[in-house]
């Protein structure tokens, strides 16, 4: 469980993160989105002990962070978007470093490196120095060494990032793995179809403050009541799509350049689609077929970003 109460953290004049306030139930996954500089590793440092927040509180596995930063260190894992490995050593040598730094027994360790290095197929290079491996394959060490110690928090900052994509999906799969023993995740990602898959609350961050939370779903719905509606003619229209004679509450009617095809926005696409479909068989149109298209995670972060969202607590109270 993770419950954060409104963290702020200064950099001298800059406001980093400003007045957070969020919570991760046991067996759910947080995805924090936002632009590079948005405020989302700062606020994964905070809550991992690595950094002390200006303002503001959190409780991490039930560790006070500033009262309990080392229990909270020892109780999450974390992946950072640079794997930061000591490139040197060898995958067993460097996890058996800090497995025993976590304190745990040789026996114990050696029989979690073992299961790790399987896990993540690195058992051919577990001898081999880091310091020829790929992004993907560091950041699978990075993987192994925030799981090492089984912990009860993860902290996962573009965890797929550099991977191929058999083995992105099985760190998904991973993913989910982890959230079904009941483990507290939070992600962050520039993949939102990651985001949407594998999230059961996602959190938008502009400039350091909160704009949007919700569901993938909430999320969506809150973004617009319209739905685009594209028609695939058969032939071009003689005179375009100016002689239409179409309802008043259909919006952005476009044309493709070789006018097979037509785009509008409508928030009634039961009561407009058939009327549409009238008027183009009333002038000898052929449809070939109609599509209707909700608003996307993409669409509402694009409008989060585009600041045509005022920072907001939150979409349900």
């Amino acid at each position: 469980m993770i419950d954060v109460q409104n963290i702020t953290r200064r950099f001298g004049s800059l406001l980093a993160v400003s007045g957070l306030s969020f919570q991760v139930p046991d067996g759910t996954v947080l995805a924090l989105l936002g632009q590079n500089g948005a405020g989302k590793t700062t606020t994964v440092r905070m809550l991992a002990g690595l950094l002390a927040p200006s303002s503001g509180t959190a409780l991490v596995n039930g560790y006070d962070i500033h009262r309990q930063t080392a229990a909270v260190r020892a109780s999450v894992g974390l992946v950072t978007d640079v794997p930061g490995l000591f490139e040197d050593m060898t995958p067993t040598n460097y996890l058996d470093f800090f497995g025993n730094l976590y304190g745990m027994p040789p026996q114990v360790r050696q029989q979690k490196i073992s299961e790790l290095l399987t896990l993540f197929e690195l058992t051919e290079d577990q001898h081999s120095s880091m310091a020829g491996f790929s992004k993907g394959m560091k950041q699978k060490v990075a993987l192994a060494r925030a799981l090492l110690h089984e912990p009860q928090v993860l902290f996962l900052d573009e965890p797929t990032s550099g991977l191929d994509p058999v083995a992105a999906r099985h760190v998904r799969d991973l993913i989910r793995s982890l959230k079904r023993s009941q483990r507290s995740i939070v992600l962050c990602t520039h993949d939102l179809d990651e985001a949407e898959k594998l999230a059961d609350n996602i959190i938008i961050i502009r400039q350091g403050k909160i704009v949007l939370r919700g569901t993938p779903t909430e999320l969506r719905a809150g973004a617009t009541t319209e739905v685009q509606v594209h028609i695939e003619l058969a032939d071009p229209l003689p005179q375009g799509i100016t002689h239409l004679d179409l309802p008043n509450s259909i919006h952005k009617l476009e044309e493709s350049e070789n006018g097979l095809h037509i785009h509008y926005l409508t928030t009634d696409p039961k009561a407009v689609n058939p009327l549409v479909q009238q008027q183009l068989a009333r002038i000898g149109a052929s449809i070939v077929s109609i599509t209707t298209e909700r608003a996307s995670l993409e669409d509402v972060y694009t409008s989060a970003m585009q600041n045509e969202i005022a920072p907001v607590e939150a979409i349900h109270p």
